[in-house]
């Protein structure tokens, strides 16, 4: 079992805290593995075994728990008297109307309670409208590179070809552990897809039937002509617009409110993230052509087959998933006509980010560090690329290598 240090670290930082602990995420990411590995903190500091009460709701034993009055008497049931019991519910968007028993749980003295979800709509309607301010989120992405050189025991000698392989296969940590992971990988990650569609996406649709008049999500060949368009766009912006005259254009008409419940449908499970664009000089968020990233490149390739793809994009996407893993807000930046991969913000601070399978060509290297130097303010503003040749301080602007960004502490 590979620690999700950071993970864990940032929950520990909550424990005992009088908040609903909420770690969202796409499944398989590890979320199950990050709740047994807190119990094993627990128990290993002293807290005693019949003080933690842990469901997992995918499991058959808890099938009767999927109704929340069962739940609830379940939980009561096994409180600890005069000291804190620490419950888990993993997978809880699988219980009907479990914010009933969350919120009668949660003002209950001596009641730490975390919880897992596997989908957005998890902290959507009702349970945020009962919950507001009093739950903090986690959301839980694949094996970072540096997590998976550690599962590969590759350590400090990874090099870029580690890097692309990362890339090809993805860093589900089911995946990451695999043998012979070339012959095994797409029937797994399909699996993953399959899940996905067949279970976040359904429930969701009863969640929606039961309160609004919604439209529904039936289409599959749709949903998945989304996700391939989607999957092939990443880094590039998109509009719920342009996809809509995407789909017109093969032969079926579509409204552009059917394409955004379909784009919806797959952001909530976290197959997909949306970046908006925010304007430098402007200071304003955009709200239109915003781009969208993919949580795991292994699940892209799966999605578009083929061996070889746009590199860039690709560092892109990676780029972006570990800025979230290192706790920034990201944004896609707007100078003038020209644009930066990201602005990151972490409290007051702010940094800037390109990214560039090289910059030894004259001409990408002006056009990779012309926006940065448009920018007038003192904050870092750094460059990642594959070579190592053009590393260095330019006028405060750092170029450096991307691997050895993604292993540093």
């Amino acid at each position: 079992m590979i620690e999700r240090k950071d993970y864990l670290k940032e929950l520990l930082k909550w424990k005992d805290e009088k908040v609903i602990k909420v770690i969202t995420g796409l499944r398989r990411c590890g979320k199950s593995t990050l709740l047994n590995l807190f119990q094993e903190h627990l128990i290993k500091n002293g807290v005693k075994k019949s003080q933690i009460v842990a469901i997992n709701f995918e499991v058959l034993e808890f099938e009767h728990l999927k109704d929340y009055k069962k739940l609830h008497e379940f939980i009561l049931s096994k409180l600890s008297k005069n000291r804190k019991t620490y419950v888990f519910l993993d997978e809880i968007q699988l219980v009907n109307e479990y914010q009933k028993a969350i919120d009668s749980l949660y003002i209950k003295e001596n009641v730490d309670i975390y919880i897992t979800g596997s989908n957005a709509y998890l902290l959507s309607g009702e349970l945020a409208t009962l919950l507001s301010g009093r739950y903090v989120e986690l959301n839980i992405l694949p094996f970072s590179f540096k997590e998976y050189c550690e599962a590969k025991k590759i350590g400090k000698n990874a090099s870029e070809e580690n890097l692309i392989e990362y890339m090809r296969f993805g860093s589900l940590p089911y995946i990451v552990t695999m043998n012979n992971v070339s012959e095994k990988a797409d029937t797994y990650l399909e699996g993953i897809y399959n899940t996905i569609i067949m279970k976040d996406i359904e429930l969701r649709q009863m969640r929606k039937e039961m309160n609004s008049n919604q439209r529904k999500v039936t289409d599959m060949l749709l949903l998945r002509r989304l996700s391939v368009y989607l999957a092939n766009s990443i880094g590039s912006p998109v509009s719920i617009k342009s996809l809509a005259d995407y789909i017109t254009s093969s032969g079926r008409k579509v409204s552009q409110s059917t394409i955004d419940d379909y784009v919806e449908a797959l952001i909530e499970p976290y197959v997909f993230y949306p970046v908006y664009r925010y304007d430098i000089v402007g200071k304003r968020l955009l709200k239109q052509n915003r781009k969208i990233y993919i949580t795991d490149l292994g699940l892209r390739r799966y999605l578009l087959s083929k061996e070889k793809y746009d590199l860039g994009f690709s560092l892109e996407n990676i780029v972006f998933l570990e800025l979230k893993r290192r706790g920034y807000a990201v944004n896609i930046g707007k100078v003038g006509k020209t644009e930066v991969d990201f602005v990151v913000w972490k409290g007051v601070d702010i940094s800037y980010y390109q990214v560039t399978a090289s910059m030894l060509d004259e001409n990408t290297f002006n056009r990779e560090i012309s926006p940065l130097k448009a920018i007038k303010d003192n904050y870092p503003k750094t460059i990642l690329t594959l070579d190592r040749l053009t590393l260095g301080d330019y006028a405060g602007i750092k170029v450096v290598n991307i691997v050895d960004w993604l292993l540093e502490k």
